[in-house]
């Protein structure tokens, strides 16, 4: 699917990958900060993006996270100009990040579009 077919999910802008495994997983399911109301049942979920630098180039995922699974919803590749500052900012790092304001504002002008 593209990331046209999920415009009408309620995306949690400020979910990071790992406060979205702290929150489904973790013993930590207590949100000390108050930023996200505790999981009570495996129909809680949420909806939010990562960069994923583990390939090649690094990708934005749309991710569906709840207490048993993920799933990814959709695969898009960054414009050049955001991968080279998603670069220039982590390097070489391999893993899951969450993406950067300019990431962040160039989804949502995908998504209103």
């Amino acid at each position: 699917m593209t990331l046209e077919d999920h415009k009408d999910l309620i995306i949690d802008w400020n979910m990071s990958p790992a406060e979205a495994v702290t929150l489904y997983l973790e013993w930590g399911n207590n949100s000390w900060h108050a930023d996200h109301l505790p999981v009570r049942s495996k129909d809680d979920f949420s909806n939010y993006f990562l960069v994923d630098t583990w390939g090649a180039e690094p990708v934005v995922r749309l991710i569906q996270r709840n207490s048993e699974e993920a799933i990814e919803l959709a695969e898009l590749p960054l414009p050049a100009i955001l991968r080279e500052e998603f670069v220039e900012e982590y390097g070489n790092l391999k893993g899951v990040f969450e993406p950067t304001e300019q990431i962040k504002d160039w989804l949502k002008a995908r998504l209103e579009n």
